[in-house]
């Protein structure tokens, strides 16, 4: 975990320069629009350094397995949302919402009908509220073009 944050750091810094500006007519050096990030990721490359050079050198045990596997199960969950957001422009908006809520519902082990279908009413609860109340504009998916007409722009507009 250090080696890692010391690397995000280093990365955050080295990326520093092209991400942030430096303003020559500036009212004082705090007013930069560079200054406290880089204090702050300086302060995080030295804190990582210093915590990396204290650690104490052992071999990898299978409680630091179980560590690591802890700390990537999130990852997981960013997964899932990150293939749905990807699935969307070509699937649509409520067939994917349904395969999500009902895929992850049966991931964390709720596989009776009763679940699966409060996750399909949730996906298209959510739906009705995101597209039909609150006017978000998601783009159509390139799979209702295949739709005959009317059905294509009722897919369009509502799903």
């Amino acid at each position: 975990f250090v080696v890692a944050a010391l690397l995000l750091s280093l990365l955050l810094l080295v990326n520093l320069p092209g991400q942030t500006l430096w303003l020559e007519n500036s009212k004082s050096f705090a007013a930069q629009p560079r200054f406290w990030p880089a204090v702050a990721i300086v302060v995080m490359v030295i804190c990582f350094a210093l915590h990396l050079a204290r650690m104490r050198r052992r071999r990898f045990t299978k409680l630091d397995m179980a560590e690591l596997r802890r700390w990537a199960e999130p990852l997981e969950y960013a997964l899932w949302f990150m293939a749905y957001v990807i699935a969307v422009p070509f699937l649509g908006f409520l067939p994917m919402s349904l395969l999500l809520a009902c895929a992850l519902t049966w991931r964390l082990g709720y596989r009776s009908t009763a679940y699966l279908g409060l996750a399909a009413l949730f996906a298209v609860v959510t739906v009705i509220l995101f597209k039909g109340l609150l006017g978000v504009k998601i783009p159509g998916a390139v799979i209702y073009e295949l739709l005959p007409g009317g059905l294509r722009n009722f897919a369009i507009l509502y799903l």
